[in-house]
């Protein structure tokens, strides 16, 4: 697909750390469309030659004219240093770490956190029952606070460690498997010790502003690393296979700032001391650390959510399905599209399950078995049934266009398929709603 990653030079979702998903740490902040709230010089500053000289200038133009750095003592004090410092003395004690327990060693994130621990050289203390870490912030006075869900999916116990070295106990609220996204809320906590970080806006930032990021990698909790953000078309699958459902890709903002195991849950910043991404997931390069490619679940996505969290009504939170099985047209050979006069892009559909919201729509699967071929095992697909062109107007030229669409919504929200059957196009109204479907399937 166009900008998203190949599936193979991946690592998986962590609870420790991963693609890595990480529970960890990373760099630099972001100005949402400059809107930077940088502090500035005193009007003269002393060299280390005891010479003064004037701070940077606006020239009128939108860029400040450069100056040679100015020290205090031996301590930098650029523009963009002194930005990054007053960011973190302005946000560090939003800033938690979390550490949960889980009851049973054998579960299944214990094992994934045990699997991980060794991944990354971890040191087994042998501790039962298992123990975990990562990053999270304070979203309000309540004392909510914003976690990756593989932090604290699995978890009996959660301890939260504020700045000032005072710990709490926490309780999940609700999750967001799909998301990566968790609401736990802290007990007990004094009112004054809750700071929270204020949330910025993700659809305004550019490549290359500055991303700060704040969390606790390998366990050191409270670290901070700078870096820019490096791209903000990158698609990733986001959150954990569970049951039957699987990770789907979805829009992420990537930053060069270091994100390592222990990060995972930690605020990415703007210079303006917003949060701009959640930070979720690193690319190893194989090497069980940063390396340079970290990932952040914009903070749009979490203020979409956050309603939904806090309300508590539900303890996982699912996102509205179609309940079909479909086959990615653009991904089929171009001669077994020819022979079956199919279109070279759209989502074929091979199962439409009953009661689904599909199915209250009268979309059709396929009836007919037709194999693919040489090289591909005997596997057949239908190739007579419904096939999805566009999702409200926009063309589905891969299966990923239409997950992402879908899980971009509401439950309750409708909208709009445009629909080939027999050669003929019509459009459907789909009312979006959860549904758990009876096996594993793609959407």
């Amino acid at each position: 697909m166009k900008f998203s990653l190949p599936a193979l030079t991946l690592t998986g979702v962590l609870a420790l750390g991963a693609l890595t998903a990480c529970d960890g740490n990373f760099r630099r902040t972001v100005d949402l469309g400059g809107q930077s709230t940088t502090t500035t010089e005193p009007s003269t500053a002393t060299t280390e030659s005891g010479t003064t000289t004037p701070p940077a200038t606006d020239t009128g133009t939108g860029t400040a004219s450069l100056t040679p750095a100015t020290f205090d003592n031996g301590r930098a004090r650029t523009e963009s240093e002194a930005n990054t410092v007053q960011v973190v003395k302005d946000q560090q004690n939003g800033l938690v770490f979390i550490s949960v327990t889980e009851s049973s060693a054998n579960s299944e994130e214990a094992q994934l956190r045990q699997r991980l621990q060794q991944q990354f050289g971890i040191p087994d203390t042998g501790a039962q029952p298992s123990q975990g870490t990562g990053s999270g912030f304070f979203v309000n006075k309540q004392g909510d606070i914003i976690t990756n869900n593989h932090v604290v999916e699995g978890a009996s116990e959660i301890t939260i460690k504020l700045h000032d070295q005072k710990e709490y106990k926490a309780k999940v609220i609700a999750r967001a498997p799909d998301f990566d996204l968790a609401l736990i809320r802290a007990e007990n906590v004094p009112a004054a010790s809750i700071q929270p970080i204020p949330l910025g806006d993700s659809d305004q930032l550019d490549v290359g502003l500055k991303a700060i990021a704040m969390g606790a990698p390998f366990g050191l909790d409270f670290s901070v690393s700078e870096g820019i953000i490096s791209n903000l078309e990158r698609t990733v699958p986001v959150g954990q296979p569970t049951g039957n459902r699987q990770p789907v890709y979805q829009k992420v903002i990537q930053t060069d700032a270091a994100i390592n195991p222990g990060n995972s849950g930690g605020p990415l910043l703007n210079s303006a001391g917003q949060v701009i991404g959640v930070n979720t997931q690193i690319l190893t390069g194989g090497i069980g650390q940063s390396a340079g490619v970290g990932f952040a679940i914009p903070v749009n996505t979490v203020k979409r959510l956050l309603p939904q969290l806090q309300s508590g009504k539900t303890e996982v939170i699912q996102p509205p399905t179609l309940g079909i099985q479909f086959t990615d047209l653009s991904g089929l050979p171009e001669d077994f599209r020819t022979q079956n006069k199919l279109p070279d892009t759209g989502a074929l559909l091979q199962r439409v399950y009953p009661n689904s919201p599909a199915s209250r729509a009268n979309l059709q699967a396929g009836t007919n078995a037709v194999p693919l071929g040489a090289g591909n095992a005997g596997e057949q697909i239908s190739t007579n049934g419904d096939i999805i062109t566009a999702i409200d107007g926009q063309p589905v030229t891969e299966g990923e266009d239409l997950r992402r669409a879908v899980i971009g919504k509401a439950i309750g929200d409708k909208i709009t398929l445009s629909l080939t059957r027999g050669g003929q196009t019509r459009q459907v109204t789909v009312e979006l709603q959860a549904f758990d479907f009876p096996q594993q399937t793609q959407q």
